[in-house]
Protein backbone atom coordinates (compact mmCIF):
# COMPACT_ATOMS: atom_id res chain seq x y z
CA UNK A 1 0.00 0.00 0.00
CA UNK A 2 2.58 2.80 0.87
CA UNK A 3 4.38 1.43 -2.34
CA UNK A 4 1.24 2.62 -4.19
CA UNK A 5 0.86 5.56 -2.20
CA UNK A 6 4.47 6.58 -2.88
CA UNK A 7 4.14 6.21 -6.80
CA UNK A 8 0.96 8.12 -6.59
CA UNK A 9 2.93 10.89 -4.58
CA UNK A 10 5.33 11.04 -7.32
CA UNK A 11 3.61 11.32 -9.80
CA UNK A 12 1.03 13.99 -8.69
CA UNK A 13 4.93 15.66 -7.74
CA UNK A 14 5.89 15.81 -11.82
CA UNK A 15 2.59 17.32 -12.86
CA UNK A 16 2.43 21.11 -14.09
CA UNK A 17 -0.46 21.41 -10.54
CA UNK A 18 2.83 21.77 -8.25
CA UNK A 19 4.83 23.90 -10.87
CA UNK A 20 1.46 26.72 -11.65
CA UNK A 21 0.85 29.68 -10.17
CA UNK A 22 -1.47 32.60 -10.46
CA UNK A 23 0.88 34.20 -12.50
CA UNK A 24 0.99 30.95 -15.34
CA UNK A 25 -3.11 31.29 -15.06
CA UNK A 26 -2.98 34.71 -16.16
CA UNK A 27 -0.62 33.95 -18.79
CA UNK A 28 -2.83 31.12 -20.16
CA UNK A 29 -5.97 33.15 -20.63
CA UNK A 30 -4.14 35.35 -22.42
CA UNK A 31 -2.59 32.50 -24.62
CA UNK A 32 -6.34 31.23 -24.87
CA UNK A 33 -7.63 34.79 -25.84
CA UNK A 34 -5.18 35.34 -28.97
CA UNK A 35 -6.17 32.07 -29.92
CA UNK A 36 -9.35 32.96 -29.71
CA UNK A 37 -8.49 36.00 -31.99
CA UNK A 38 -6.60 34.21 -34.53
CA UNK A 39 -9.42 31.33 -34.97
CA UNK A 40 -12.37 32.91 -34.54
CA UNK A 41 -11.95 36.38 -36.04
CA UNK A 42 -9.06 35.51 -38.36
CA UNK A 43 -6.75 38.41 -36.88
CA UNK A 44 -3.05 37.69 -38.02
CA UNK A 45 -3.70 33.59 -37.57
CA UNK A 46 -0.98 32.62 -39.58
CA UNK A 47 1.70 34.32 -36.62
CA UNK A 48 -0.80 34.63 -33.46
CA UNK A 49 -2.04 30.74 -33.84
CA UNK A 50 1.78 29.72 -32.92
CA UNK A 51 2.58 32.76 -31.11
CA UNK A 52 -0.70 31.69 -28.31
CA UNK A 53 0.50 28.31 -28.48
CA UNK A 54 3.83 28.74 -27.69
CA UNK A 55 2.72 30.95 -24.60
CA UNK A 56 0.20 28.30 -23.81
CA UNK A 57 3.29 25.57 -23.69
CA UNK A 58 5.88 27.63 -21.52
CA UNK A 59 3.18 28.57 -19.14
CA UNK A 60 2.37 24.67 -18.39
CA UNK A 61 5.80 23.84 -18.84
CA UNK A 62 8.87 26.41 -18.43
CA UNK A 63 11.55 23.56 -19.00
CA UNK A 64 10.47 23.55 -22.88
CA UNK A 65 12.58 27.21 -23.38
CA UNK A 66 15.66 25.78 -21.35
CA UNK A 67 18.79 24.93 -22.93
CA UNK A 68 17.71 21.48 -24.19
CA UNK A 69 14.68 22.18 -24.29
CA UNK A 70 12.26 21.69 -27.77
CA UNK A 71 11.99 25.81 -27.99
CA UNK A 72 15.08 26.98 -27.27
CA UNK A 73 17.29 26.00 -30.79
CA UNK A 74 14.08 27.51 -32.11
CA UNK A 75 14.64 30.75 -30.06
CA UNK A 76 18.36 31.10 -31.00
CA UNK A 77 17.61 31.56 -34.48
CA UNK A 78 15.73 34.48 -33.44
CA UNK A 79 18.81 35.44 -31.22
CA UNK A 80 21.08 34.92 -34.54
CA UNK A 81 18.36 36.55 -36.45
CA UNK A 82 17.97 33.99 -39.21
CA UNK A 83 14.32 33.23 -39.16
CA UNK A 84 13.03 37.71 -39.68
CA UNK A 85 15.41 37.51 -42.17
CA UNK A 86 14.43 34.21 -43.49
CA UNK A 87 10.64 35.83 -43.57
CA UNK A 88 11.53 38.68 -45.34
CA UNK A 89 12.40 36.58 -48.26
CA UNK A 90 9.15 34.59 -48.07
CA UNK A 91 7.48 38.26 -47.86
CA UNK A 92 9.24 39.30 -50.80
CA UNK A 93 8.18 36.52 -52.91
CA UNK A 94 4.35 37.20 -52.36
CA UNK A 95 4.52 40.59 -52.77
CA UNK A 96 4.06 42.75 -55.37
CA UNK A 97 5.86 46.21 -56.00
CA UNK A 98 4.17 47.03 -58.89
CA UNK A 99 2.17 49.91 -56.93
CA UNK A 100 5.13 51.10 -55.89
CA UNK A 101 7.01 51.46 -59.03
CA UNK A 102 3.81 52.94 -60.84
CA UNK A 103 3.44 55.61 -57.69
CA UNK A 104 6.78 56.12 -56.17
CA UNK A 105 5.10 59.47 -54.08
CA UNK A 106 4.50 56.37 -52.39
CA UNK A 107 7.83 56.32 -50.52
CA UNK A 108 6.92 59.44 -48.84
CA UNK A 109 3.83 58.37 -47.43
CA UNK A 110 6.00 54.84 -46.16
CA UNK A 111 8.56 57.14 -44.83
CA UNK A 112 6.05 59.36 -43.20
CA UNK A 113 4.37 56.44 -41.60
CA UNK A 114 7.99 55.94 -39.80
CA UNK A 115 7.72 58.78 -37.31
CA UNK A 116 5.37 57.04 -34.84
CA UNK A 117 8.95 55.10 -34.51
CA UNK A 118 10.92 58.08 -33.74
CA UNK A 119 8.29 59.46 -31.68
CA UNK A 120 8.15 55.92 -29.47
CA UNK A 121 11.44 56.12 -29.37
CA UNK A 122 11.87 59.73 -27.47
CA UNK A 123 9.18 58.62 -25.60
CA UNK A 124 10.86 55.33 -24.13
CA UNK A 125 13.95 57.28 -23.26
CA UNK A 126 11.71 59.58 -20.96
CA UNK A 127 9.94 56.34 -19.48
CA UNK A 128 14.11 55.45 -18.19
CA UNK A 129 14.50 52.84 -21.02
CA UNK A 130 18.16 53.09 -22.03
CA UNK A 131 19.15 53.56 -25.80
CA UNK A 132 19.11 49.76 -27.15
CA UNK A 133 16.00 49.70 -25.17
CA UNK A 134 14.21 52.47 -26.67
CA UNK A 135 15.06 51.74 -30.03
CA UNK A 136 14.51 48.01 -29.64
CA UNK A 137 10.69 48.94 -28.74
CA UNK A 138 10.21 51.99 -30.69
CA UNK A 139 10.23 49.66 -34.03
CA UNK A 140 7.16 47.91 -32.70
CA UNK A 141 5.52 51.31 -34.40
CA UNK A 142 6.56 49.72 -37.88
CA UNK A 143 3.88 46.87 -37.30
CA UNK A 144 6.78 44.59 -38.30
CA UNK A 145 7.17 41.59 -36.04
CA UNK A 146 10.34 39.67 -38.12
CA UNK A 147 12.04 43.41 -38.02
CA UNK A 148 11.00 43.97 -34.08
CA UNK A 149 12.85 40.74 -33.42
CA UNK A 150 15.52 41.18 -35.90
CA UNK A 151 16.35 44.75 -34.20
CA UNK A 152 16.11 43.68 -30.42
CA UNK A 153 18.65 40.31 -31.34
CA UNK A 154 21.15 43.01 -32.90
CA UNK A 155 21.12 45.25 -30.22
CA UNK A 156 21.29 42.95 -27.40
CA UNK A 157 17.58 43.07 -26.08
CA UNK A 158 16.58 39.91 -25.75
CA UNK A 159 15.51 39.98 -21.92
CA UNK A 160 12.99 42.18 -23.91
CA UNK A 161 12.31 39.88 -26.96
CA UNK A 162 9.32 38.45 -25.91
CA UNK A 163 7.04 41.42 -24.96
CA UNK A 164 8.55 43.32 -28.07
CA UNK A 165 7.37 40.77 -30.32
CA UNK A 166 3.95 39.60 -28.71
CA UNK A 167 3.05 43.43 -28.96
CA UNK A 168 4.37 44.12 -32.33
CA UNK A 169 2.19 40.98 -33.83
CA UNK A 170 -0.63 41.93 -31.68
CA UNK A 171 -1.04 45.42 -33.17
CA UNK A 172 -0.19 44.04 -36.32
CA UNK A 173 -3.64 41.52 -35.82
CA UNK A 174 -5.97 44.46 -34.49
CA UNK A 175 -5.06 46.78 -37.05
CA UNK A 176 -8.35 46.80 -38.32
CA UNK A 177 -9.74 47.77 -35.28
CA UNK A 178 -6.79 50.60 -33.92
CA UNK A 179 -6.52 52.53 -37.06
CA UNK A 180 -10.44 53.15 -38.30
CA UNK A 181 -10.78 55.54 -35.84
CA UNK A 182 -7.74 57.54 -36.57
CA UNK A 183 -8.56 57.81 -40.10
CA UNK A 184 -11.49 58.92 -40.24
CA UNK A 185 -11.20 61.92 -37.15
CA UNK A 186 -8.16 63.03 -39.44
CA UNK A 187 -10.06 63.27 -42.48
CA UNK A 188 -13.31 65.30 -43.83
CA UNK A 189 -16.42 63.37 -45.40
CA UNK A 190 -15.27 64.65 -48.77
CA UNK A 191 -11.29 63.59 -48.37
CA UNK A 192 -12.51 59.82 -47.94
CA UNK A 193 -14.75 60.04 -51.00
CA UNK A 194 -11.67 61.29 -53.36
CA UNK A 195 -11.23 58.75 -56.08
CA UNK A 196 -7.65 58.06 -58.04
CA UNK A 197 -6.91 57.77 -61.21
CA UNK A 198 -5.78 54.15 -62.56
CA UNK A 199 -2.22 53.37 -61.88
CA UNK A 200 0.50 53.11 -64.59
CA UNK A 201 1.35 49.67 -66.26
CA UNK A 202 4.47 48.58 -65.18
CA UNK A 203 6.80 46.97 -67.57
CA UNK A 204 8.74 43.31 -66.44
CA UNK A 205 12.06 45.21 -66.93
CA UNK A 206 10.48 48.30 -64.44
CA UNK A 207 9.82 45.25 -62.25
CA UNK A 208 13.41 42.79 -62.29
CA UNK A 209 15.10 46.26 -61.95
CA UNK A 210 13.48 47.36 -58.77
CA UNK A 211 14.29 45.04 -56.05
CA UNK A 212 18.17 45.33 -57.92
CA UNK A 213 18.88 49.12 -57.49
CA UNK A 214 16.61 48.94 -53.97
CA UNK A 215 19.44 46.44 -52.90
CA UNK A 216 22.64 48.29 -54.52
CA UNK A 217 21.02 52.18 -53.10
CA UNK A 218 19.57 51.13 -49.50
CA UNK A 219 22.74 48.95 -48.54
CA UNK A 220 25.03 51.48 -49.66
CA UNK A 221 23.84 53.91 -47.61
CA UNK A 222 22.95 51.46 -44.99
CA UNK A 223 24.79 48.23 -44.83
CA UNK A 224 23.60 47.38 -41.55
CA UNK A 225 20.08 46.78 -43.19
CA UNK A 226 21.41 44.04 -45.87
CA UNK A 227 19.95 40.98 -43.98
CA UNK A 228 16.50 42.76 -44.07
CA UNK A 229 16.31 44.79 -47.43
CA UNK A 230 18.58 42.02 -49.27
CA UNK A 231 16.77 39.30 -48.60
CA UNK A 232 13.22 41.02 -48.95
CA UNK A 233 14.53 42.00 -52.62
CA UNK A 234 15.97 38.68 -53.18
CA UNK A 235 12.48 36.51 -52.59
CA UNK A 236 10.85 39.56 -55.14
CA UNK A 237 13.43 39.05 -57.82
CA UNK A 238 12.67 35.34 -57.67
CA UNK A 239 9.51 36.13 -58.39
CA UNK A 240 9.74 39.03 -60.66
CA UNK A 241 12.70 37.32 -62.97
CA UNK A 242 10.15 34.09 -63.75
CA UNK A 243 13.29 32.08 -64.41
CA UNK A 244 13.33 30.66 -60.91
CA UNK A 245 9.60 29.56 -60.28
CA UNK A 246 10.85 26.62 -57.82
CA UNK A 247 12.91 28.91 -55.68
CA UNK A 248 9.99 31.52 -55.53
CA UNK A 249 7.26 28.68 -54.86
CA UNK A 250 9.83 27.13 -52.23
CA UNK A 251 10.27 30.62 -50.63
CA UNK A 252 6.66 31.65 -50.35
CA UNK A 253 5.10 28.69 -49.52
CA UNK A 254 7.38 25.83 -47.70
CA UNK A 255 9.84 27.91 -46.27
CA UNK A 256 7.84 30.61 -45.28
CA UNK A 257 5.47 28.68 -43.82
CA UNK A 258 7.94 26.47 -41.81
CA UNK A 259 10.19 29.75 -40.63
CA UNK A 260 6.80 31.08 -39.15
CA UNK A 261 6.03 28.21 -36.90
CA UNK A 262 9.34 28.11 -35.71
CA UNK A 263 9.60 31.51 -35.04
CA UNK A 264 6.24 32.06 -33.69
CA UNK A 265 6.37 28.84 -31.32
CA UNK A 266 9.81 30.14 -30.12
CA UNK A 267 8.64 33.97 -29.91
CA UNK A 268 5.36 32.78 -27.92
CA UNK A 269 7.18 30.92 -25.04
CA UNK A 270 9.41 33.93 -24.01
CA UNK A 271 6.49 35.11 -22.53
CA UNK A 272 6.94 33.22 -19.68
CA UNK A 273 4.96 34.31 -16.49
CA UNK A 274 8.29 35.18 -14.66
CA UNK A 275 9.35 37.26 -18.06
CA UNK A 276 5.77 38.58 -18.98
CA UNK A 277 4.22 39.77 -16.08
CA UNK A 278 5.94 42.74 -14.71
CA UNK A 279 6.52 46.88 -15.18
CA UNK A 280 8.15 46.72 -18.31
CA UNK A 281 6.16 44.72 -20.39
CA UNK A 282 3.49 46.79 -19.79
CA UNK A 283 5.44 49.69 -20.97
CA UNK A 284 6.42 48.52 -23.79
CA UNK A 285 2.31 47.63 -24.48
CA UNK A 286 1.62 50.89 -23.68
CA UNK A 287 5.22 52.60 -25.94
CA UNK A 288 3.87 49.94 -28.85
CA UNK A 289 0.27 51.97 -29.11
CA UNK A 290 1.65 54.60 -29.26
CA UNK A 291 3.97 53.92 -31.76
CA UNK A 292 1.81 52.93 -33.78
CA UNK A 293 -0.89 55.61 -33.45
CA UNK A 294 1.30 58.27 -34.22
CA UNK A 295 2.70 56.14 -37.52
CA UNK A 296 -0.87 55.87 -38.53
CA UNK A 297 -1.78 59.18 -37.44
CA UNK A 298 1.57 60.31 -39.19
CA UNK A 299 0.71 58.39 -42.66
CA UNK A 300 -2.61 60.29 -42.86
CA UNK A 301 -1.56 63.63 -42.09
CA UNK A 302 1.08 63.64 -44.83
CA UNK A 303 -1.62 62.02 -46.98
CA UNK A 304 -3.54 65.24 -46.82
CA UNK A 305 -0.64 67.19 -47.41
CA UNK A 306 -0.29 65.04 -51.01
CA UNK A 307 -3.50 65.58 -51.47
CA UNK A 308 -3.54 69.63 -50.98
CA UNK A 309 -0.18 69.43 -53.13
CA UNK A 310 -2.22 67.42 -56.16
CA UNK A 311 -5.49 69.21 -55.33
CA UNK A 312 -7.35 66.75 -54.50
CA UNK A 313 -5.44 63.92 -56.63
CA UNK A 314 -4.50 61.49 -53.47
CA UNK A 315 -7.07 60.25 -51.01
CA UNK A 316 -5.62 60.95 -47.89
CA UNK A 317 -6.37 56.93 -46.71
CA UNK A 318 -4.08 55.09 -48.51
CA UNK A 319 -1.26 57.21 -45.85
CA UNK A 320 -2.32 54.74 -42.90
CA UNK A 321 -1.12 52.07 -45.09
CA UNK A 322 2.48 53.29 -44.64
CA UNK A 323 2.94 51.35 -41.35
CA UNK A 324 4.32 47.81 -42.94
CA UNK A 325 1.70 45.47 -42.02
CA UNK A 326 1.14 43.59 -45.38
CA UNK A 327 -1.51 43.78 -46.57
CA UNK A 328 -3.74 43.93 -43.78
CA UNK A 329 -3.04 47.82 -43.75
CA UNK A 330 -3.88 48.42 -47.50
CA UNK A 331 -7.22 46.54 -46.65
CA UNK A 332 -8.29 49.02 -44.16
CA UNK A 333 -7.75 51.89 -45.86
CA UNK A 334 -9.94 50.39 -49.04
CA UNK A 335 -12.24 49.12 -46.62
CA UNK A 336 -12.58 52.72 -45.02
CA UNK A 337 -12.96 54.56 -48.30
CA UNK A 338 -15.69 51.85 -49.23
CA UNK A 339 -17.79 52.42 -46.31
CA UNK A 340 -18.24 55.92 -47.72
CA UNK A 341 -18.26 55.31 -51.66
CA UNK A 342 -18.93 51.44 -52.45
CA UNK A 343 -17.55 52.01 -55.76
CA UNK A 344 -13.81 53.45 -54.60
CA UNK A 345 -11.10 51.34 -54.87
CA UNK A 346 -8.17 52.26 -53.08
CA UNK A 347 -6.39 48.87 -52.23
CA UNK A 348 -3.95 49.11 -55.44
CA UNK A 349 -2.84 52.71 -53.98
CA UNK A 350 -2.90 51.83 -50.69
CA UNK A 351 -0.49 48.94 -51.55
CA UNK A 352 2.26 51.20 -52.52
CA UNK A 353 2.57 53.10 -49.37
CA UNK A 354 2.16 49.42 -47.49
CA UNK A 355 5.09 47.62 -49.02
CA UNK A 356 7.25 51.09 -48.57
CA UNK A 357 6.50 50.85 -45.17
CA UNK A 358 8.35 47.51 -44.44
CA UNK A 359 11.57 48.74 -46.88
CA UNK A 360 11.44 52.28 -44.73
CA UNK A 361 10.64 49.93 -41.13
CA UNK A 362 13.69 48.02 -42.31
CA UNK A 363 15.51 51.55 -42.92
CA UNK A 364 14.60 52.37 -39.60
CA UNK A 365 16.45 49.40 -38.24
CA UNK A 366 19.27 49.96 -39.90
CA UNK A 367 19.77 53.40 -38.75
CA UNK A 368 19.13 52.54 -35.52
CA UNK A 369 21.81 49.73 -35.54
CA UNK A 370 24.41 52.39 -37.50
CA UNK A 371 23.37 54.62 -34.46
CA UNK A 372 24.80 52.34 -32.11
CA UNK A 373 27.79 51.12 -34.37
CA UNK A 374 26.53 47.06 -34.31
Amino acid sequence: MSYITETLANLWGQTAFMTIDIKNVIMIVVALFFLFLAIKFGFEPLLLTPIAFGMLLVNIYPDIMAEGGLLHYFYLLDEWSILPSLIFMGVGAMTDFGPLIANPASFLLGAAAQFGIFAAYFLAIAMNFNDKGAAAVSIIGGADGPTSIFLAGKLGQTSLLGPIAVAAYSYMSLVPIIQPPIMKAMTTDKERRIKMGQLRPVSKLERILFPIIVTIVVCLILPTTAPLVGMLMLGNLFKESGVVRQLTDTASNALMYIVVIFLGTSVGATTSAEAFLNETTLKIVLLGLVAFMFGTAAGVFFGKLMCIATKGKVNPLIGSAGVSAVPMAARVSQKVGAEYDPTNFLLMHAMGPNVAGVIGTAVAAGTFMAIFGI
